[in-house]
Order: structure tokens, then C-alpha cells, then sequence
């Protein structure tokens, strides 16, 4: 069975994104009802790259969500873990510059971005603070972090139709989209067990970074969280 418990042990991680990543964007948009477009500008706007800045992306599986920076005339290395994802990612996106790296021991210098963001990948690394104070020893002073990750809807009976969603509905539906669907068990495991946007805040704040703030995208499915190093 190719997914990950919540002790999150990287091997297992690892993995379990490998046997995900052929249809990995595919299943992201269907699951997500198309949603995921929108966060990823989103994400784009929160951190408003100009033309030459450095920005490091990471987990960034295929490159979906590094594309975007290119386009605005800003570097933009995509960093992830799974070889599959990168080998999915270099097939498709050539002209991206991927690297291998865990997240809790960045392969780059102190100092080296003006940008850093992780997008839905946050959650799936082993040690959360690491990785916090890993992409803050990374980035310039004065740099920005934007975190894009599942949260908790604000509305209290959509928060309960959501968890219903999670649990019950998403199983059936990655079983007929996804190349590894068990994965996506994990998936609606992780959501749930993960911090809601106050708590993801202070953490954020706990590994250094500054003037930390979010805003709830899809009613709070979905936080963006940006902060300063």
C-alpha cells in the first residue's frame, strides 16, 4: 500500500509521492474541484515576485506551481523530495531547474531567496518547525514566506460537511482518478490532524519569522499564510 501514516516517517512520504506523481495535477483538479488553479494565484499574488527575484518552491512535485513565476520574469527553483515527482516534473517542464531536497535540510545557503513558499506540502514533512526555520535561515532578511496549505473552514456546518467530504467521498473519487489512490487516505488523515490557522501562525512565528498574517481561501479550506524573515 503506497501511502503514509501521520508519523509522517520520510521514507514512507517519499514513496508514497512517487507512486502518486504520474497523475498527480490530474487528480489535484478534480478533487479539488478546480479550486487549486485559483490558490496557486493566489499564492502568486501573496508573494508579487519582480523580475530577477529569486524564489525557491518548495515541495513542488511537478513544477505546477513554479511556472507561474517564470512567467513574471522572477528565477524560480523547484525543490522536492520525491524523485518521482522530479522526474514527472523535468518530463514535462524542461525548462525548470528541479532539485532534490528535504525540507528539513535545505542543499542551499543562508541567505540565498527572496522568496520562499511551500504549497500543500508543509503538512507532510516530519518536523514542521525544521522545515519553519530551515526556509527562514534560507531566505534574506526582509524576504517573505508564503505557506499555502489546507486548514479549517470557518463556517461551523461547512466545516462539517467538509470532514464528511474528506473521510467519506474523496476515497471513492481518487480510486477513479489517481494512479495510487490508498495515498489519498493519508490524504484526508493529514487535513484533519492538522493545525488550524492560529496554530499553523505560531509556529510560523516560533521559528523566527515576522509580522505573520493569513487569509482563508474557499471559506478556510484552504489558509495562505505570509510572514518576513
Amino acid at each position: 500500500m503506497a501511502r503514509a501514516e501521520l508519523d509522517k516517517q520520510p521514507s514512507d512520504v517519499r514513496r508514497m509521492f512517487d507512486a502518486v506523481a504520474k497523475r498527480y495535477d490530474v487528480t489535484n483538479d478534480v478533487l479539488s474541484l478546480g479550486q487549486d488553479r485559483r490558490w496557486r494565484r493566489d499564492v502568486h499574488r501573496a508573494i508579487d515576485p519582480k523580475p530577477g527575484d529569486l524564489v525557491l518552491d518548495l515541495a513542488a512535485g511537478t513544477g505546477t506551481s513554479s511556472a507561474p513565476f517564470v512567467s513574471a520574469g522572477a528565477v524560480v527553483v523547484p525543490c522536492d523530495f520525491s524523485l518521482g515527482m522530479l522526474q514527472v516534473g523535468k518530463a514535462n517542464r524542461p525548462h525548470l531547474p528541479f532539485v532534490a531536497g528535504d525540507a528539513t535540510n535545505l542543499p542551499f545557503a543562508d541567505d540565498s531567496f527572496d522568496a520562499v513558499t511551500i504549497s500543500f506540502g508543509l503538512r507532510n514533512v516530519v518536523d514542521t518547525a525544521a522545515a519553519l526555520a530551515e526556509m527562514h535561515r534560507v531566505t534574506r532578511p526582509g524576504g517573505t514566506l508564503v505557506i499555502c496549505e489546507f486548514s479549517h473552514p470557518t463556517w461551523a456546518p461547512f466545516r462539517t460537511v467538509y470532514v464528511e467530504y474528506l473521510m467519506r467521498a474523496l476515497p471513492p473519487v481518487a480510486e477513479a482518478v489517481s494512479s495510487s489512490p490508498d495515498a489519498y487516505v493519508y490524504l484526508a488523515e493529514s487535513i484533519r490532524a492538522w493545525p488550524d490557522q492560529a496554530g499553523l501562525a505560531k509556529l510560523v512565528t516560533e521559528a523566527g519569522w515576522t509580522g505573520v498574517e493569513w487569509r482563508n481561501l474557499s471559506g478556510g479550506i484552504v489558509a495562505l499564510h505570509r510572514a518576513t524573515a
